[in-house]
């Protein structure tokens, strides 16, 4: 069976890592799997790809610097054994030349995927340097997210950030305001958002409107903003996302 499309992958990696005590979440800061576990100081970070190929190591490269812990992932097709990208003892040699870990996915028709770890990451003689204030970024956004509600390796959808989360509690606060509007100092009580007012007059998707001197109402885009993501705020814990967040 061979994948279409790499959001495939995503599952199968997702209750792979699970199963080994992490906490998963899709699509943080453009990487494709994050993953945090209770015992370990680094983030896990996974990109994945239908097939090997040199968009996926130079992602790879690039989230070296925020973790020593990243693997690339892809199918192992069962019908395409002669493929170059199929050549696992050599990929798995280059991987581990350059610091990765390396995962493959093989799908079944009747049984559920097989995910094998071929190479775990390594460090490196003269290892990437760890760029702190991106891994702080990333673990602050992972934290911030309430659940998980991206499917990683998503190109085109658009995604559940923190940010929009947040901006998502103010907007369902506002459509229970009367119709003289509600205060960013009334919505931040309600919702338990410190950046409410921020939130408001940044107005990023456009949900929101100023009406008077400190008054806000909800916009046509911000009724439909409720309409597309209400599922995010039926399954979201009532003291997620509390704090200052910034946009992703």
């Amino acid at each position: 069976m061979t994948v279409q499309h790499e959001t495939e992958l995503y599952e199968p990696l997702k209750a792979f890592f699970e199963q080994h005590g992490y906490e998963i979440k899709g699509e943080v800061r453009n990487c494709d799997l994050v993953g945090v576990h209770p015992e370990k100081r680094e983030p896990l970070i996974i990109e994945m790809k239908k097939t090997f190929n040199l968009a996926l190591l130079l992602q790879g490269m690039e989230r070296l610097h925020m973790s020593s812990q990243v693997y690339l992932a892809v199918e192992r097709s069962r019908t395409k054994r002669g493929a170059v990208n199929q050549r696992w003892g050599e990929i798995t040699g280059l991987c581990r030349k350059l610091g990765f870990g390396l995962i493959t996915i093989t799908f079944f028709k009747t049984k559920k995927p097989f995910v094998e770890i071929l190479c775990e990451p390594e460090k490196q003689e003269t290892p990437h340097k760890i760029k702190k204030r991106r891994t702080e970024r990333l673990l602050y956004e992972f934290h911030e997210r309430s659940g998980d509600y991206n499917i990683g390796g998503s190109n085109r959808a658009k995604l559940m950030t923190a940010y929009r989360e947040k901006a998502l509690r103010v907007a369902f606060a506002l459509a229970g305001a009367p119709a003289e509007g509600a205060s960013p100092a009334s919505l931040r009580d309600l919702t338990g958002i410190g950046n409410v007012a921020a939130i408001l007059r940044n107005n990023y998707y456009g949900w929101f409107d100023r009406i008077g001197r400190g008054r806000y109402i909800l916009t046509s885009a911000g009724k439909e903003g409720l309409e597309l993501y209400g599922g995010v705020l039926e399954t979201a814990p009532s003291s997620a996302g509390k704090g200052t967040t910034p946009k992703n």
